[in-house]
């Protein structure tokens, strides 16, 4: 038994700002992503995953327990988070099963379809608070809803010829799909297209066999807070508004990802799985 209030750091956290989009092993208290504490059961044996996002953050979380499940996991992550994403292969390899790194930016509709390409031979977010919408240029504008709905619609797009009945996707969306916060400007309807687009396809794709369903976290320890993603006012005392006074860790979700991949949820798509420290969403 543990006890969810005081398993894991509760802010006040240390100043730390990294640039965008920050290493997991830089970060102080680092993440738990489950690297010691997640053991497998095999309900995921023979399958194959690929994870945008899949260094850090709910990702890296979902890579490792679906490894430890019995899947082969690729990993897509931009270039700078070479060395968190090289962690990641060495846990997947470590657990037996074979782990495929494959660096590049997701704003680039032609890479999309190089690594749905490679991925079969062999899943990120952007978030940045800006206090007013007349912070945000159209360049940051662009980037964001190239990263969380151009690069969706695109990986999909090039994945769907090599799903088979069975297969499923899972996005992520966010507790800020139903409570945008202000300085969440763009990041936040991003979100609510994640959600929207899982309830869609889950329509489109049902008659194929194919599930989509999505994760709603709400405030989770990852590099994206320290990088751009919330204020150092707001990151300082990230979490404290959850009924355990502390945010969630990458780990604690890792289960909702393995459960959405696994062939006993076979009748759940179009659903949205939440877990946001008793905050109501969704």
């Amino acid at each position: 038994m543990q006890d969810p209030r005081s398993n894991y750091p509760k802010p006040p956290f240390k100043e730390q700002t990294q640039p965008w989009p920050g290493l997991a092993r830089d970060m102080d208290p680092k993440p738990d992503h489950g690297e010691t504490s997640y053991s497998g059961s095999g309900r995921l044996a023979g399958r194959k995953a690929l994870i945008t996002g899949g260094d850090s953050g709910m990702g890296r979380a979902a890579a490792i327990a679906y490894a430890r499940e019995g899947a082969d996991v690729a990993i897509n992550y931009f270039p700078s988070e070479e060395p968190d994403a090289q962690e990641v292969i060495r846990l997947i390899e470590e657990a037996g099963r074979t782990g495929a790194a494959i660096p590049g930016d997701l704003r680039d509709e032609a890479f999309c379809k190089k690594l749905v390409e490679d991925a079969v031979q062999s899943n990120a977010g952007r978030q940045q608070a800006k206090p007013s919408i007349l912070d945000i240029t159209t360049e940051d504008f662009d980037a964001t809803m190239k990263t969380n709905i151009y690069a969706p619609f695109w990986i999909i797009k090039a994945a769907l010829p090599h799903l088979k009945p069975g297969s499923c996707i899972i996005g992520t969306a966010s507790e800020q799909a139903y409570d945008p916060s202000a300085e969440l400007y763009d990041y936040a309807q991003t979100k609510a297209a994640t959600m929207n687009y899982v309830k869609s396809l889950a329509k489109q794709f049902g008659p194929k066999g194919i599930r989509v369903n999505g994760v709603a976290p709400g405030p989770i320890w990852t590099p994206l807070q320290i990088s751009g993603g919330a204020s150092q006012e707001k990151y300082k005392k990230f979490g404290s508004t959850t009924v355990f006074g502390r945010p969630g860790q990458p780990a604690e979700l890792a289960s909702i990802y393995v459960q959405l991949a696994a062939a006993d949820a076979s009748f759940a798509t179009g659903n949205i799985y939440g877990s946001g420290g008793g905050q109501g969403q969704p």
